[in-house]
């Protein structure tokens, strides 16, 4: 229930972000840089992907960075022998932006969907 309050609340704050996520997303994999694009979600600060959101700049209150599973794996953030398991159960980058969400209610995987809905539809 925690994990679907979460999700809808990212889904509400990240709206506008979607398109530029889009964009990396589809960065990443045209030029071959991994097939499982990662975007980091988080308050604070980290040492980790690419810069894409900073929350300090747009007022908002989520930083987003762009990172890959390999970059994950390198840090073993997720360990060499789960990998296959991530992969497995990663969605179509495609249709799907696979946010690592760091928050007070821990660290999570979350697929969204890419494509932008009208929020004003839901209640």
């Amino acid at each position: 229930m925690q994990n679907e309050a979460l999700f809808k609340q990212l889904e509400r704050e990240l709206h506008s972000f979607k398109p530029l996520l889009g964009k990396a997303s589809d960065s990443i994999l045209n030029e071959g840089v991994s097939t499982y694009p990662i975007f980091i979600v988080h308050k604070g600060e980290i040492d980790m992907g690419i810069s894409l959101v900073d929350h300090n700049k747009n007022g908002g209150e989520w930083s987003i960075n762009a990172s890959i599973l390999e970059e994950f794996a390198a840090k073993q953030l997720i360990k060499e022998d789960k990998i296959e398991n991530f992969q497995k159960i990663f969605k179509d980058p495609e249709s799907y932006l696979c946010l690592f969400v760091l928050s007070e209610a821990g660290a999570n995987f979350i697929f969204l969907p890419r494509q932008v809905e009208d929020l004003s539809k839901q209640n």
